[in-house]
């Protein structure tokens, strides 16, 4: 990762290289956080593109675990692989942040991360079925020496406090490659303790490296990044969804029992993505303390979005007779996800601009509700989603409401944002 935890950024960097011709390999210089109309790159949208295809191979290899009755271990293979694809996407896209320069060097490192994560994709079916490692280290191997590159280029344009910041981002990046080998040479039992540990190793080299000095992350790039791979997960959820719905019709007949299923995930889908960008986020992102969780949390955010879509295909899977676990267990794969979901995005984005309890509680009762109804048989999914919608709606109403309030009591009064 880069740029967020444990200082506050440094002063504002000399800003972007004016447009005009320039040469393909220029110093790599710090960008302004005050640039203004910064957005993503066409080159940021191709590296998310190419990340979803890892976070799909991931979300099809928890349907079979979980689909064969094989939910914990699923789950746990499913939370590690996703740690190194997203771990690697928010590496990239903090540094890209601060540092883009848009060279052709800069773009040639960036291709070569999107060919690791590429490798790791491929090897995520080994690591589910086989619990062999090789691949995936190896995809993140590539990813991470890119990523090594791309600082120790930082390091050398650069001096005093910014080098040592650079520097210390370099070498921790190589030093967890090196511990997590262990995922290689360790016996299985010991994996998932390996995984622990070099995941807290992972997360603590920003809070080290940024004790240095803080990088110039610009908040509303990063959050138009974070919103942009939201969306990507939640395509990916749909179009898996609507490829075992097609599969269900088209092969065992079963439009009746199928259709609920649609409906309420698609309820479920089109509820997270109202859900998650009813709020200006950028606007909260003023310094390193208040991104630090933000940044890590959306590792639940991203994860439980994308099983969301793995969710629905169980219950699918279940409907048509395909899958060896109860229509209890195949509902709470939906469920339990979009629960998660709800409760995450209430922490990390709805919370700070909610006003007064009942907008405060619109989130985490509906998260409730849709708990509940993990128990509502072969309905489950379509009752998920109906709570959700109906989430939508009453936050809606609350804000209008809101609204109103405010333009009686003037123009001082706070902005609210629906659900």
């Amino acid at each position: 990762m880069t740029s967020f935890q444990g200082s506050e950024p440094g002063p504002a960097p000399k800003g972007h290289v004016p447009p005009g011709p320039r040469p393909p390999v220029r110093r790599m210089t710090a960008r302004g956080r005050g640039e203004a109309h910064r957005v993503a790159t066409p080159l940021e949208l191709l590296f998310d593109l190419c990340f979803v295809v890892a976070v799909a191979q991931a979300g099809a290899q928890l349907v079979h675990a979980v689909a064969g009755g094989h939910a914990g271990e699923g789950v746990l293979n499913y939370a590690m692989v996703f740690f190194a694809i997203w771990w690697a996407w928010m590496n990239f896209s903090w540094f890209a942040s601060a540092y883009d320069n848009d060279d052709a060097l800069y773009r040639v490192v960036t291709l070569v991360q999107i060919a690791g994560v590429l490798v790791l994709a491929a090897g995520v079916s080994r690591a589910f079925e086989r619990h062999e490692f090789l691949a995936v280290w190896l995809g993140y191997l590539i990813m991470r020496l890119a990523m090594s590159a791309q600082w120790l280029r930082a390091a050398a344009s650069t001096t005093g406090a910014e080098r040592r910041t650079a520097l210390r981002y370099a070498c921790g990046v190589l030093l967890c490659q090196v511990g997590w080998l262990g995922l290689l040479v360790l016996p299985e039992p010991a994996r998932p303790w390996v995984f622990l540990v070099m995941a807290l190793a992972e997360m603590a080299v920003p809070v080290y490296a940024e004790r240095a000095a803080g990088t110039s992350w610009h908040p509303h790039h990063i959050s138009e990044r974070y919103g942009l791979f939201v969306i990507i997960v939640l395509g990916e959820s749909i179009a898996a969804a609507t490829v075992a719905v097609k599969s269900g019709v088209d092969v065992h007949d079963a439009l009746g029992e199928l259709l609920p299923i649609a409906a309420g995930g698609l309820l479920i889908v089109f509820a997270a993505w109202w859900i998650y960008f009813a709020v200006p986020i950028h606007g909260y992102l003023r310094s390193n303390r208040e991104s630090f969780l933000w940044g890590y949390g959306h590792y639940v955010i991203f994860a439980s979005a994308a099983a969301i879509g793995a969710g629905i295909e169980v219950a699918v899977e279940q409907a048509v007779g395909q899958a060896h676990v109860s229509t209890l267990a195949a509902s709470a794969a939906v469920t339990v996800p979009t629960t998660l979901y709800l409760l995450t995005v209430w922490a990390l984005h709805a919370r700070h601009f909610k006003v007064g309890t009942a907008q405060q509680l619109v989130l985490p009762v509906s998260a409730l509700v849709i708990a509940v109804c993990t128990f509502a048989g072969r309905w489950a999914v379509l009752a998920a989603g109906v709570a959700a919608a109906l989430t939508v709606v009453l936050g809606v109403t609350l804000t209008a409401r809101g609204a109103r309030a405010e333009a009686v009591a003037g123009p001082n009064s706070r902005d609210t944002h629906a659900v």
